[in-house]
Parts: C-alpha cells; sequence; structure tokens
C-alpha cells in the first residue's frame, strides 16, 4: 500500500538503532552452513519474563545476532541487543530479559566474523518472519555491528540500509511459570517476571478496597474519593500513600504542589504531583518519564447508568479512570527502581487531570521549563483508561449489570487496545515514524500479538474497520484529552499513551467505575472477566515496560523539533 511504502522512506532517514525498520532491497547468498546445530545455550529452555544470565557455547567458529534486550556486565545498562562472536570451545554470558509473552526465542547465526544479519519487519514477529521463509530469502533492512557503547562492552547494533545474506535461525523455548496459588481464572498465567498483569491488578485491587475503614477521610481500606482541586482530604491521604510507596523504591521523590486559577479568575486549592525520580548514569539531565493521572472525576450527580434517571456524573473510585494507569506505574516503578539507566527515570502521577490537565501543564511549564531549564525531557509513555480493550470482547447478550441493574449495552465485536502517539502534525502521514516503528517492533515480538495489530493513520474508525478490526492499533492521535498532550504542547516531548475504551464504557466518570465494572466487561467466550483483564494490564505493563528499556539506550526525538 502506497501509505506503508510512505512510512519506510520516512524512517530509513532516521537510522533507527532499534532498527524497527522494514523495506525491500536485494538479497544475496553467502555460504550459510548448519551453525545453529552448532551452537548450545543453558539453560536449554529459558524462563519468560526475567533477566536470565545465559551461556553460548558452540563447537566451531560462529557469530550469533541476539535481537533481544540484554544487561550488560560491565554498566548494568540495558542494550537493544548485539553480535556476539564465539570461538570454537568458548563460551559468551548474557544476562538477557527473556520475551514474557512468547513461547521461542529466535537466535540468528552465521560465519565467525560475520557482522551483517537481516530483520524481521517492524510489524511482524520472529516466527512470523521464520515462517515466511525470512531467513533464506531476506527483503528487510539489516543490522550490523558497531562498536561497543562502553569500553569491554558488547558491539552495539546500526542499521544498515540493504537486507543482509541468508541465514542459519537457532530456536529456543520460553515457559513463563504460572504465579503460586493462583488459578487461571484469576490471572496466573499472567503473574510471573520482572512485572506482570496479575502485580498490577494487585495494585487496583488494593487501591479500590472499598471495605469500610472507621480511620481514613475516605471511610474505606483503600483510597476513594480522590478529588483534586478541592482541598479534599481523601486525596492527600492517597498522596502520602504514593509518596510512601515510591520512596520504599529509594526513589527521590518530590512534590508539586500548586494553585489553579480559572477563566473566572476564581482560584482552586489544587492538590499535588507525585514523581519518584531515579538519576540516570549518563544523561542525568535528559529525563524520561513515565506517568498516570491519580485523580478521579468529582462527584456532581452520584446517579448510576442504570438506575432509571437522568444520568449523573462523577465516581467514588474511578477504577478503569485512572486507578488501571496509576497502577501500572506503580509496577514499573517497582521495578525499574532496582535497575539503572543512561537517562533520569521520573515515574509521575498527575493531579488534576479530571479538570483540564493542570496537574501535568504546571509540572512541563513551570517545574521542567521554569525550575530545571537545563532538562530535557527525551520521551514521555502515557497510562490513562486501559484495560479494558482487547483481549476483551463482549459478544450480544442480555446480561445484567454486575450490581445485578438492568443490562448494559454491548459492543458486537471487539473493542482494541490503542497505543497513541504524537506530536501528530498531519493526518496524512506518519508524522513521527520512530515512535510508530518502535511500538510495533516491540509489539509484535516480545507481546506477541503481530497478526492481532495494526498501524492506522487519518480517519481512525475507518481505518480499523478498513484494517479488519484488529485487537491492537497503533495510530498517531491529535486528542489532548489525557496529560501527554501537555508533553507535546509544552516541551515538544514524543509521546506514547496507552488506552482502550473510553465513550462506549458505560461507567466513564460514573460511580458504576469499580473493579467488578471493569472485570465485568472483559468477560467473553474465551475466558472469564479477571483472567481477560489480568492478561490485558499484563500486556500494557510489560510493552510500557519494554518502551522504557529501548527508550533508554535510544530516545525518539520529535522529527519536527
Amino acid at each position: 500500500m502506497a501509505s506503508s511504502r510512505k512510512f519506510h522512506t520516512v524512517v530509513f532517514t532516521l537510522l533507527m538503532v532499534s532498527a524497527s525498520l522494514s523495506g525491500c532491497f536485494g538479497n544475496s547468498k553467502e555460504g550459510v552452513g548448519d551453525f545453529s546445530s552448532s551452537v548450545e545455550l543453558t539453560p536449554t529452555t529459558l524462563i519468560g519474563g526475567v533477566l536470565q544470565v545465559v551461556s553460548f557455547s558452540s563447537s566451531e567458529d560462529v557469530s550469533v545476532f541476539i535481537p533481544y534486550l540484554f544487561k550488560q556486565s560491565n554498566t548494568g545498562l540495558f542494550q537493544n541487543g548485539t553480535v556476539i562472536n564465539i570461538e570454537d570451545g568458548d563460551s559468551v554470558e548474557l544476562e538477557i530479559l527473556v520475551p514474557p509473552r512468547t513461547d521461542t526465542l529466535y537466535l540468528l547465526v552465521g560465519k565467525y566474523g560475520r557482522d551483517n544479519f537481516p530483520l524481521r519487519m517492524a510489524n511482524e514477529s520472529w516466527t512470523d518472519w521464520y515462517l515466511r521463509g525470512g531467513h533464506e530469502n531476506p527483503q528487510n533492512t539489516s543490522v550490523a555491528a558497531g562498536e561497543p557503547e562502553f569500553d569491554g562492552g558488547h558491539a552495539w547494533l546500526l542499521h544498515v540500509n540493504e537486507s543482509g545474506s541468508s541465514v542459519d535461525v537457532k530456536r529456543v523455548k520460553i515457559h513463563r511459570p504460572m504465579a503460586s496459588g493462583v488459578s487461571v481464572a484469576d490471572g496466573g498465567g499472567h503473574g510471573t517476571g520482572l512485572v506482570s498483569g496479575l502485580t498490577t491488578w494487585n495494585w487496583l485491587n488494593r487501591i479500590t478496597d472499598s471495605t469500610f475503614s472507621p480511620t481514613s477521610p475516605d471511610g474505606a481500606e483503600g483510597y476513594l474519593d480522590r478529588w483534586a482541586g478541592q482541598g479534599n482530604l481523601a486525596y492527600e491521604d492517597a498522596g502520602r500513600f504514593i509518596r510512601d510507596e515510591l520512596t520504599s523504591y529509594d526513589l527521590d521523590v518530590k512534590i508539586n504542589r500548586y494553585a489553579f486559577t480559572d477563566i473566572n479568575g476564581q482560584t482552586n486549592p489544587e492538590a499535588y504531583n507525585i514523581c519518584g525520580f531515579k538519576e540516570g548514569t549518563t544523561y542525568p539531565d535528559e529525563w524520561l518519564v513515565f506517568g498516570a493521572h491519580f485523580d478521579i472525576a468529582p462527584i456532581i450527580l452520584p446517579t448510576a447508568p442504570d438506575a432509571g434517571t437522568p444520568r449523573g456524573y462523577g465516581t467514588f473510585t474511578g477504577a478503569y479512570d485512572n486507578t488501571a494507569g496509576s497502577s501500572m506505574v506503580l509496577t514499573v516503578a517497582a521495578a525499574m527502581s532496582k535497575l539503572d539507566t543512561r537517562r533520569t527515570m521520573v515515574f509521575c502521577f498527575w493531579s488534576g487531570e479530571e479538570g483540564g490537565k493542570r496537574g501535568s501543564d504546571y509540572w512541563t511549564e513551570h517545574f521542567v521549563k521554569e525550575e530545571n531549564p537545563h532538562v530535557t525531557v527525551t520521551n514521555y509513555v502515557n497510562l490513562d483508561m486501559a484495560g479494558v480493550n482487547w483481549p476483551g470482547n463482549m459478544t450480544p447478550s442480555d446480561r445484567v449489570g454486575p450490581d445485578g441493574g438492568g443490562s448494559y449495552p454491548s459492543a458486537k465485536d471487539q473493542w482494541p487496545l490503542r497505543i497513541y502517539i504524537g506530536p501528530d502534525e498531519s493526518e496524512d502521514e506518519i508524522n513521527q515514524p520512530g515512535m510508530v516503528w518502535l511500538s510495533a517492533w516491540i509489539g509484535a515480538d516480545a507481546i506477541n500479538i503481530s497478526q492481532e495489530m495494526a498501524i492506522l493513520n487519518g480517519n481512525l474508525m475507518q481505518a480499523w474497520e478498513d484494517s479488519g478490526r484488529k485487537g491492537v492499533v497503533i495510530n498517531e492521535a491529535t486528542t489532548a484529552r489525557s496529560d501527554h498532550a501537555s508533553f507535546q504542547d509544552n516541551l515538544g516531548t514524543v509521546t506514547a499513551g496507552f488506552g482502550g475504551l473510553v465513550d462506549g464504557y458505560d461507567c466513564y466518570h460514573q460511580t458504576c467505575d469499580t473493579l467488578e465494572e471493569m472485570e465485568y466487561w472483559m468477560e467473553n467466550d474465551d475466558a472469564a472477566g479477571r483472567e481477560n483483564l489480568v492478561d490485558s494490564l499484563d500486556i500494557i505493563t510489560w510493552w510500557a515496560t519494554y518502551m522504557f528499556l529501548h527508550l533508554d539506550a535510544e530516545p525518539v526525538l520529535n522529527a519536527y523539533s
């Protein structure tokens, strides 16, 4: 298609280290022996979703392309793959982040000293690439081994505009174990690893716990009534909980209090932003930010949509909007705080998003531009209303809501998980190809959704229909309905956000926005609601984590700045 050809033309100018590219060039044959049978890995089966030390040995001289994130032994920093040379009888050890959601790891093997290897397309998995014969008849761009980033490190990958030549392939089995003591229906299949959907679900369950507590401002064991901009004691209490949690991760926690003056000159006492920092080892003045808004829609009229009265507004719980996103930030912050990165990691919980992204506006305009003008925010990853999406797929039914009320309208088809990217200068072309293709590169293989994924542009609904209503879509978006817009507008930062069903969700900004409601919407004939929800949270939490690690190794800067 012409639109895809346009993507490739723009992407080639970026020379992306992540090599999330595709194109079509000639190919050549160079002697390809049965190199893969010479290479042995210990252990022989890898554990999905963990950092695992893997030993590579060979009975003959070979070169091996490893297209996966690994942690450098000399610096503790992550790298987006490498090429290693192994002599007969020798071995090399790498600590690899084993992909969490696929069952096979692919290694490309060639003659000793080979430094050029073919690549898959960004939106296909290594399995799809192998099955279509990509190793025998390469037609994509390739990578070459460059100099190591640091002395004593492994070769860095350089993208080159040629297809490379035929290559042998070594396939290694991956197994991700079940969470101990947790059934499949309760999310046990997605409960282990560096991060997991079950960990995110546990945070979501804890924060939305409505069990009565006589000592808390909201009267609950969880943290409800998080209405920002009202001098709200419940929000203050919830903020202290976030502050203490981030502090327990040994992050440097900074709180930004501020007030907001509306168009009528009325000053409202805002709550505060809470951000945890871990300084980068190499570029401390470059910040990689990961965030979600912690406030929920304030109660104006507490009427549920199934009550037979005029529709109300506001929520006590805000499970989907946006406790889910906040829970993912907690999960990722806990895991990433144990790792070193080149750039400073910042994990933020915004206030005032429901009043018009006031918290992130303040943070970008004042805290960054005025108080820290020497800082560059390289990229921002946003999580807002993500979780009620694919693989959930409610079929038409007469089922009633979880509270026993009237039946809710059901979608005839699946609603997608959406990765929205910007800034978007024009709907006629992809303006941030680097972020679009990095998102696809990660999703296709580590997340294993190549068959369910589409890259869209222009009219979103029409493009989605044209794609065959894929369950996961990657698209640029001009929407200003969440905190990513503050980073795009105020700093020119390239952002990626994760979101699911919004306006079609009956409990959007309603009192029925509870965890039970989310699980109800995620139920289908394939799995129970909780199982699908944990699966969805696992997809998003892992995808965001991978993006964070890739963007630390190689930021995607604004093509128009």
